[in-house]
């Protein structure tokens, strides 16, 4: 079925057209000028006074009426961000959230206002989304909104005109200057660095008594910024112009360290970058930098950032290469140091300005001298306020009965007031409060309360008039109240300022800087301690090399082997399992030739990579020396190595030793020098170096010393005889525990021991009291040291002593002896 037509409805009038002509460039011109004055006036600049933008401000102020205080729990930030923008803020969702981030940034800001919980980003990473995050206020912002419900700024319409929102923040702290701030308007934009709030609240209390103090006396608190990441600033020169000016330039450089990262790598730890700079960036710079053959001498880059230890970056330095002019190649290619432009642009009554130091300290402090006298003021008006009220109540309390009387018999509530007025005296205000009393405040401890509080609203108001009538005591009161913030919510400097200068970009060709990154090849003198430590000493002349200072002393531990190369060259490791490591000593730690500090070394069983703990590195030596090397074991064998037998391989062996023998000793032994054999039973054999013909590295040697039944060898010693060489032997009961009794040392002059054959059985050293069965620890040398397992030096009794004496007796136990550095 075909259904009815429509009703044909009359024809409606022409819309009236209008046309208006307008000039093209003058509507640009209009629209344009709108427009930046909205991006400037209301988006991207802050305000001088409390330092912010206006979508910071709307957030906190809007948190704050949420109440999200810091004894709060915390709510989702899709909640705080849809309540700024359906409330106060007329522009979109991710403008609000990505302001509340950086609010809660402790990398960005020096001191946060948001207390966020959840994934709020990183130098490297954005945030999770607003519905996955939670916020509250930190008490730094409850301090930027305090005493907003006193008529302490003005309040403005919001977009709507259907709310107010405040025109500025109270502002406890000079907040532009503490976090700083940047942003992009049209044809200008502000970027300002953030400072430390304990130096900004001196400077500005110095600025409030001194009202003509100049700059340089301003920069004696504020000396220049204080990074929320730390770092370094080199140079101050563009501070003091941008604190002068308005704008400058300064230079940031990375906290870094040389670190032994490993027992045989050195490398460069980064606890601290530049101001916005995260380590994935500079992980990425330095990559590349490395690709492209800039960057020289790294090996690996290892990020070690976590929350609970906080940044570390580590950079390896390939051996034979300088870390600290690798770090100079740092410097150079990648953000480890970076620049940062201040240009101090604010809002000022409106007007965006350039301000110094001085201009922004005066505008924050006119600002909150403003704020101090119309607190005073909003309070002394509420206090009037209520002391009208109580004494009316005093009058109606005094005389209660004729009170009620009066009301009883009235016969409305407004004749009721209108008699009190006349009958007492009364104001309106008075009568209607009387009125509107609760019979339980008609009690005699009403009365008593009534009158306290009397007392303490005329002190009150007379202290409040007395602030107002005098600006030395607001600005006295705006000055304690800074101190106050600056103790609650300020902490130490972070940021180190020196006067060095930046790098200087690169004058020489790629491959002469490349070069210069190598470690020197200068000769040096590495140590080996008789706790296992080793460290390189750098020799400066041929002097050093000949005749080393014997006016140098080590702090702890004692020398046990020394050997002379050069920093990129080879030495090898003698283990006590008859084997050759070799390593070089360029990653050593190093020391001037001035000053050995031992306890600073490295374990050289690590360094060269020794796997078995049980493992033990005996003697150092120049795998090239002329110099046969002298090996003697526990079970009394003797062998002279042959120079130039060592394998060309990175280890390998030096003696064939048989089932459970060790190497308790070896030392380079020319045939003019003796070698010594003490044992555990007080034997000690010397003899002719000359008697023991140089073998090969497979060799086993030959016998050395012949022992006594369940005897050992406990030290064996290369000695050159026209030396001042001592015997020192410490004795003991061979059933006690190491380290546990001291024993009985003696100290006896190596000439008192006479020469025997090869393999002879030596003659007695230490003679042996009640208790005691067996020598702890000896040893033959010069300069004797005696030092516990921890490397502390202990005392030894004076030389001198009878070869075959019972010595004296220790104050403590004697781990190992060797020799002074020298």
């Amino acid at each position: 079925m075909t259904p009815p037509p429509a009703p044909r409805l009359p024809d409606a009038p022409a819309p009236t057209e209008r046309i208006d002509d307008v000039d093209l460039a003058d509507e640009m011109q209009g629209s344009f000028l709108e427009y930046a004055y909205s991006v400037i006036y209301s988006r991207a600049l802050p305000d001088a006074r409390d330092g912010l933008k206006p979508v910071q401000r709307r957030i906190l102020y809007m948190m704050s009426e949420m109440g999200l205080r810091p004894d709060r729990g915390h709510v989702k930030s899709a909640r705080v961000v849809g309540e700024v923008m359906g409330k106060l803020h007329p522009h979109g969702d991710g403008a609000i959230y990505d302001a509340l981030v950086r609010l809660a940034q402790d990398f960005t800001m020096r001191v946060p206002f948001v207390d966020g919980h959840g994934n709020f980003g990183s130098l490297d990473d954005g945030p999770a989304a607003s519905r996955y995050t939670e916020a509250r206020l930190r008490a730094s912002a409850l301090a930027m909104v305090e005493g907003l419900d006193e008529d302490v700024v003005d309040f403005v319409p919001n977009y709507d005109n259907q709310l107010t929102q405040p025109d500025v923040l109270p502002a406890a702290f000079p907040n532009l200057l503490v976090n700083g701030a940047s942003g992009i308007a049209v044809g200008m934009a502000t970027n300002m660095a953030p400072h430390n709030l304990i130096e900004v609240a001196a400077a500005a209390r110095y600025l409030l008594d001194k009202p003509d103090a100049t700059l340089d006396e301003l920069m004696t608190f504020v000396p220049g910024p204080d990074l929320p990441t730390g770092g370094r600033i080199l140079g101050l020169d563009g501070i003091k112009e941008a604190y002068a000016t308005g704008r400058g330039r300064f230079t940031t450089r990375a906290t870094v360290s040389v670190e032994q990262v490993t027992a045989r790598k050195r490398g460069l730890v980064i606890t601290e970058l530049p101001y916005l700079v995260g380590p994935e960036r500079v992980i990425e710079k330095i990559k590349d930098g490395v690709q492209s053959k800039k960057l020289q001498g790294i090996s690996d880059v290892t990020d070690l950032t976590d929350r609970k230890n906080g940044l570390r970056l580590v950079i390896g330095i390939k051996n034979g290469f300088d870390p600290n002019a690798v770090l100079e190649q740092l410097y150079r290619y990648t953000p480890l140091e970076d620049g940062f432009s201040i240009n101090a642009v604010a809002l000022v009554d409106g007007r965006p300005q350039t301000l110094g130091l001085v201009e922004l300290l005066r505008v924050y402090l006119e600002h909150r001298t403003e704020v101090v006298t119309r607190r005073s003021r909003y309070r002394l008006d509420r206090r009037r306020e209520r002391l009208h009220l109580v004494e009316g109540l005093l009058v109606a309390i005094l005389d209660i009965d004729e009170v009620i009387q009066v009301i009883r018999t009235s016969d409305d509530a407004e004749q009721a007031r209108t008699r009190l007025i006349e009958i007492f005296d009364l104001s309106q205000v008075q009568s209607e409060y009387i009125l509107e009393l609760r019979l339980r405040r008609l009690t005699r401890f009403s009365r008593i309360e009534l009158e306290a509080e009397r007392d303490q609203l005329r002190a009150e108001i007379a202290e409040l008039e007395a602030i107002l009538a005098d600006p030395a005591r607001v600005r006295a009161l705006v000055g304690d109240e800074l101190d106050d913030a600056a103790a609650r919510l300020g902490t130490p400097r972070r940021t180190l300022l020196t006067e060095g200068m930046p790098t200087a970009p690169p004058s020489r060709a790629r491959a002469q800087a490349a070069a210069s990154l190598e470690m020197a090849d200068t000769p040096c003198r590495v140590l080996l301690s008789t706790t296992g430590r080793a460290l390189r000493v750098d020799l400066g002349d041929e002097d050093a090399l000949v005749a080393p200072s014997t006016e140098r002393r080590v702090a702890h531990d004692a020398i046990r082997a020394s050997a002379i190369t050069t920093v990129r060259g080879e030495l090898v490791a003698i283990t006590d399992r008859g084997r050759f490591v070799r390593f070089s000593p360029d990653a050593l730690p190093a020391v001037p030739a001035t000053s050995v500090q031992l306890a600073a070394g490295v374990p050289l069983a690590e360094y060269v990579g020794l796997t078995d703990p049980r493992e033990r590195i005996v003697t150092i030596v120049d795998p090239a020396a002329e110099t046969p090397l002298a090996l003697g074991t526990r079970g009394g064998v003797v062998k002279r190595l042959s120079p130039g037998s060592y394998p060309n391989r990175s280890e390998g062996e030096v003696i064939g030793l048989k089932d459970g023998d060790v190497v308790v000793g070896a030392a380079l032994a020319p045939d003019a020098g003796e070698l010594v054999f003490v044992t555990s039973d007080a034997q000690l054999l010397r003899f002719s170096a000359e008697l023991v013909r140089p073998q090969g590295a497979p060799a086993g040697g030959m016998a050395g010393i012949k022992l006594a039944a369940g005897a050992t060898v406990i030290a064996f010693s290369v000695v050159d005889a026209s030396e001042n060489v001592e015997v020192v032997t410490v004795s003991g009961s061979s059933a006690a525990l190491a380290g546990i009794e001291p024993g009985r040392a003696k100290r006896s002059l190596f000439t008192e021991f006479p020469a025997k054959g090869r393999a002879t059985g030596g003659v007695r050293a230490h003679a042996f009291l009640k208790g005691e069965d067996s020598l702890r620890v000896a040893y033959v040398g010069v300069d004797p040291v005696a030092v516990a397992a921890d490397g502390k030096p202990r005392t030894l009794p004076d030389g001198g002593a009878k070869r075959d004496g019972s010595g004296t007796p220790l104050d403590s136990a004697i781990e190992t002896i060797g020799t002074r550095a020298r």
